[in-house]
């Protein structure tokens, strides 16, 4: 429990670096030849939870490569692929261990493995378990079978606490390392500042998260970071921090016009760093940085099927199946991510995406180009 604590804890304030962790076959329990295969990328954080969540059950984990990188991420920007996928599955020696040949993908990974392929060349049946590890228990009682809630991505409080740290933690540490040579006594009020803002950008997410337009026309590049594009709510939070930082200087009698330029510029430099990607930094919204934020899916009505496979990979549960005419239905497009996992499982191509001018890209370009670190679909996956 400790050591889960202190892992925990140290990899989710450096979470925007890899943490890449041993690949291979890990034991769970007891299992036997009829014990269920969980496969995951090798993160090291996601491995923990995800044995974490495995306790007290017996089965097998495989752990596949992605490069240290987060299932999402990895999927999404071609770093955890189907080649990674059919590696683990033939080097690990599973397949002499169980009768079966089912393995459980986690849900996110949907973006960038496809099953179709998977089982071609292994012979193994992709299923799609959760989005978070936590719900792997109930997951496995409801006999595989998830609920709408164990599809969705959520931005709850825990994971905004998280966030917040992952970006007052490194900028924190590297001001104190420099405020030692140039301004000593301000250390802990800057480092006070640096977790401050983070925490208060995060956890007041859900007062203003309905005024973010991920639609918005992007500008150039430095106006886009002088005018938040994504929206002005970081440079509101902003004017009410100098609000009160005016109002405690005249509290604590020290008001001078150096103190307040001095920690009004300082904080709104932090609001600009940790803000800038605002977006992108939550699992509800598209990066403002990536142009697929502009594009729609669209459903091609005479090639559905109403199979369900895109209803069981969308992480904001865009889809409903319409059981009478055996069609997909997109109720809630509005909450889409254009994460492209939907496009990637549909067997029938009935999906798309669609630009603002009505250009096409086809399933096969978003099957095979994958997001670069700025979101542009210059990633190349080959088909091993």
């Amino acid at each position: 429990m400790l050591k889960y604590i202190i892992v925990n804890t140290v990899e989710t304030l450096l979470r925007g670096f890899p943490f890449p962790c041993k690949t291979g076959l890990i034991k769970i329990g007891n299992p036997d030849r009829n014990s269920p295969v969980f496969a995951t990328c090798n993160y090291h954080l996601t491995v923990e939870r995800v044995k974490r969540s495995l306790k007290g059950m017996n089965a097998y984990l495989l752990v596949a490569n992605s490069r240290g990188i987060n299932v999402w991420c990895a999927a999404t920007g071609g770093l955890f692929t189907n080649h990674d996928v059919i590696s683990i599955l033939k080097t690990s020696g599973v397949e002499e261990l169980v009768d079966h040949r089912k393995v459980i993908l986690p849900q996110l990974a949907a973006t960038g493995i496809e099953s179709r392929n998977i089982q071609k060349k292994t012979g193994w049946k992709v299923i799609w378990g959760p989005v978070y590890a936590k719900d792997i228990p109930t997951f496995m009682e409801n006999k595989l079978k998830k609920t709408s809630e164990m599809r969705e991505v959520k931005f709850s409080w825990t994971q905004r606490i998280e966030i917040a740290a992952m970006w007052a933690f490194p900028f924190s540490a590297i001001a104190a390392l420099l405020m030692i040579f140039l301004w000593r006594e301000a250390i802990i009020p800057v480092i006070t500042l640096l977790w401050g803002l983070p925490f208060l950008i995060f956890l007041s997410f859900p007062l203003y998260s309905k005024w973010l337009n991920p639609k918005r026309k992007r500008m150039s590049f430095s106006r886009y970071t002088l005018i938040f594009d994504f929206s002005r709510i970081p440079l509101i939070l902003w004017g009410f921090f100098m609000l009160f930082l005016i109002g405690y200087s005249i509290l604590v009698g020290y008001s001078s016009l150096g103190f307040i330029l001095r920690w009004g510029v300082l904080s709104l430099i932090v609001v600009i760093i940790v803000s800038f990607d605002l977006m992108g930094s939550t699992p509800v919204y598209k990066s403002g940085l990536h142009e697929d934020r502009l594009l729609k899916v669209t459903l091609d009505e005479k090639k559905c099927k109403g199979a369900g496979f895109c209803e069981q990979v969308c992480p904001r549960n865009c889809y409903e199946m319409d059981r009478n005419r055996h069609i997909a239905t997109m109720p809630s497009a509005e909450q889409c991510v254009q994460c492209g996992a939907c496009i990637v499982q549909c067997p029938f191509d009935a999906l798309y995406f669609e630009s603002p001018k009505g250009e096409i890209i086809p399933p096969e370009d978003i099957r095979k180009f994958k997001l670069n670190f700025i979101g542009k679909r210059l990633v190349k996956v080959e088909d091993k």
